[in-house]
């Protein structure tokens, strides 16, 4: 079994315990952030009872490590995207709390926070952490060992376990890139919205204007109704021009006729005697 003082010198074995996240729990509460995956670096130092200087001391000598297990500093996008924006605001108003920027925060995750828990030498919560892990591991090797069920089993868990440690970095990294894509599918939605919006607006003015040819078709239709009645009124008068020049036709006939008739007559009666000359009186 290892010591608890190999736990704190070898970053090996403590690889081999960072799937024991639950242990922080059974421990002690942990305080989470809205998001429910991260913790402040004044979370970690309530969580141990420790100065926050502690906690940077820790993140200064073992950086590496800890970003590898899930330690990141959010900033920008990602810092309005976990809504810590407001807990760092509240975590700057009191006097014994880490000055955090408003737009930048150092954040650790369950992971994170059990790699500080067999890191931290000056604190009694994290030596009921590591104490916890050594003696659940010499349990399960004790039951292991005296049940014959379970041979082999320890090199499969073992291997599981490795397996596990090498997944959860992998994870941790398409964290960011899952909140970046999902900042991302915001600002396209809000997009879309706006798309949208102006759809709706061209939907409507495109209303307008069917209504416009609507009343444009109705107006060409009474022309057409008009020009129609006009032409039939045309066709009633060509008809009745038509009727009147056979008319006019006939009365010239029967007109050249009765002169010609009157001509006839007058040459057939015979022509007036001459009326006497009137006679001229005599001067005396």
């Amino acid at each position: 079994m290892p010591s608890e003082v190999a736990l704190l010198e070898s970053r090996t074995l403590r690889a081999d315990h960072l799937g024991r996240v639950d242990v922080l729990e059974k421990v002690k509460a942990l305080q989470l952030l809205p998001d429910g995956l991260h913790v402040t670096t004044e979370g970690v130092a309530q969580y141990f009872v420790v100065h926050r200087d502690a906690v940077h001391s820790v993140v200064k000598r073992h950086r590496e490590e800890l970003s590898s297990n899930g330690m990141t500093t959010l900033s920008g996008d990602d810092l309005r995207v976990d809504d810590v924006a407001k807990t760092a605001t509240s975590s700057d108003s009191s006097p014994e709390s880490y000055p955090q920027g408003r737009w930048h925060l150092r954040v650790f995750t369950r992971r994170a926070v059990l790699n500080i828990a067999m890191l931290l030498r000056d604190s009694e919560v994290a030596r009921c952490v590591r104490t916890y892990l050594l003696d659940a591991e010499e349990d399960a090797r004790t039951v292991i060992a005296s049940d014959p069920r379970y041979d082999g089993l320890d090199l499969r868990v073992t291997n599981l376990e490795g397996s596990m440690a090498q997944i959860g970095p992998a994870l941790q990294e398409l964290g960011p890139v899952l909140r970046r894509m999902s900042v991302r599918l915001e600002a396209m939605d809000h997009r879309m919205a706006a798309m949208d919006r102006r759809l709706e607006v061209v939907d409507g003015r495109l209303e307008g204007v069917d209504r416009r040819l609507e009343a444009v078709d109705h107006r060409i239709e009474s022309v057409d109704h008009r020009l129609e009645s006009a032409g039939r009124r045309l066709e009633s008068v060509d008809r009745r021009l038509d009727a009147t020049n056979h008319v006019v036709g006939a009365l010239s006939v029967r007109l050249t006729d009765l002169s010609e008739d009157v001509a006839d007559i007058q040459r057939r009666l015979p022509h007036p005697p001459h009326p006497p000359h009137p006679r001229r009186k005599r001067r005396r």
